[in-house]
């Protein structure tokens, strides 16, 4: 694809934001990497990637951030270049508007024309609004092969400066299959989810294999920052029916579909449907209207109290704050709902155990967990005290660790914390 010289549009120093994960314009995003020199130096902020646009050796001419270290923004991490920005995904849009992320330049990926006669963000719709409404100039990509998603409407382009037709695969989130530990959490973590239940659902092999073991509910519905395949497989089954949310009754909520080939093309010209931007899906005055809200989310470790760390493991970043808090305070608070955090008890080939005494970073604190489940069970924690809090976590460990775990919470409990 011939895409002309980006420095008639981009300025030296400009701020740049573009589409994450399937909505990432790549023909507009590796022709900037490509004429990173002719340009000059670069600021860019990314979200979820899954298209390996971004390499450590471009940091010659381009400065990298982003809300975490997801997808292959992973790798950038690992080599100490990426620059985190630790924010809820509720916060993103409003942190552009104000220029605490920059944008003088905003990315985006549009459809084709839909029923309306518009355009649409597609599989994405996030906090990629913002970034049109901040930035000086906008840089289109129209591809034939995004999906034509229902939402609110395309904003006025006004500020367009250069546009290109593409038709080319989307960069996609392949799913695994789940290992028998993941299995084994599924099952415990699948028992606290009742019929009728509305479900926010994180990125992650251990969420996936939860969602996997709740064919057989009824009356499912779902609000979340993202929709992926285990949800798309529990639409297929029957089981998400959106029935009974009291709002947008009957409709898939996300902020962006993150999953495989089949959900993208099931979601186009779907009522059933709907992208909306994080100023909607994460919203607490939207999700307070949500009252059987159930939140499943994955982490790196939880401390005996219960505190999540979902960003870092031995000094290095790998996860994000992103949307859990948002959808683990709404849940823990919901009539009929709970905020569920699931990870194996061991990590490291069961070396070190997830049920740490303390944890290396507080992404959720303990007063929004109402249960942490692995592969040996569930611990409840919502109304319990620090000390039947401390009892409960240690049932989950590992057997290995337990009596470790034990030694230092009865330490620290004689410290009255």
């Amino acid at each position: 694809m011939n895409i002309p010289s980006l420095a008639q549009f981009i300025r030296p120093n400009d701020h740049i934001v573009w589409g994450q994960a399937s909505g990432e314009p790549t023909p507009l995003t590796r022709a900037l990497v490509e004429q990173r020199r002719e340009i000059g130096p670069l600021s860019v902020f990314v979200g979820v990637s899954f298209a390996q646009t971004l390499k450590p050796e471009h940091v010659d001419m381009i400065s990298i951030k982003s809300y975490g270290a997801l997808g292959s923004t992973r790798e950038l991490a690992l080599a100490g270049i990426l620059e985190i920005l630790p924010i809820h995904a509720s916060q993103l849009s409003a942190a552009i508007e104000r220029g605490s992320i920059g944008c003088d330049v905003a990315m985006i990926q549009l459809s084709r024309l839909g029923p309306n006669g518009r355009r649409s963000f597609g599989s994405i719709n996030d906090y990629i609004r913002a970034a049109i409404r901040r930035a000086r100039v906008v840089i289109v990509e129209v591809n034939d092969q995004l999906p034509w998603t229902y939402g609110p409407e395309l904003p006025e382009l006004e500020r367009v400066a250069f546009s290109i037709e593409s038709s080319r695969p989307l960069a996609l989130l392949e799913g695994k299959p789940p290992t028998d530990v993941e299995r084994a959490i599924a099952s415990h973590a699948s028992c606290l989810i009742e019929d009728g239940a509305t479900l926010q659902a994180g990125i992650g092999a251990t969420v996936d294999a939860v969602l996997q073991c709740l064919g057989s509910r009824r009356n499912l519905g779902v609000h979340s920052g993202y929709v992926g395949d285990g949800i798309f497989d529990l639409i297929q089954k029957g089981a998400v029916t959106n029935g009974h949310k009291p709002i947008n009754t009957g409709v898939t909520i996300a902020g962006g579909l993150f999953g495989g080939d089949a959900l993208l093309k099931a979601a186009d010209t779907n009522r059933l449907f709907e992208v909306h931007p994080y100023e909607y899906t994460h919203d607490a005055g939207v999700l307070a209207k949500i009252p059987n809200l159930v939140a499943i989310n994955s982490a790196i470790e939880v401390d005996v109290t219960g505190q999540v760390n979902a960003e870092v493991a031995d000094g290095r970043y790998l996860g994000a704050v992103g949307g859990q808090v948002d959808f683990m305070h709404a849940a823990a608070r919901a009539p009929q709902g709970c905020s569920i955090i699931t990870l194996p008890a061991t990590a490291r080939g069961g070396t070190v155990s997830r049920i740490t005494h303390s944890v290396e970073a507080v992404t959720c604190a303990r007063s929004e967990v109402d249960f942490v489940v692995t592969e040996f069970g569930a611990a409840e924690l919502r109304g319990r005290t620090l000390r039947e809090r401390i009892r409960k976590m240690i049932e989950i460990a590992h057997p290995d660790f337990k009596e470790t775990l034990a030694r230092a919470a009865h330490e620290r409990l004689a410290r009255g914390c």
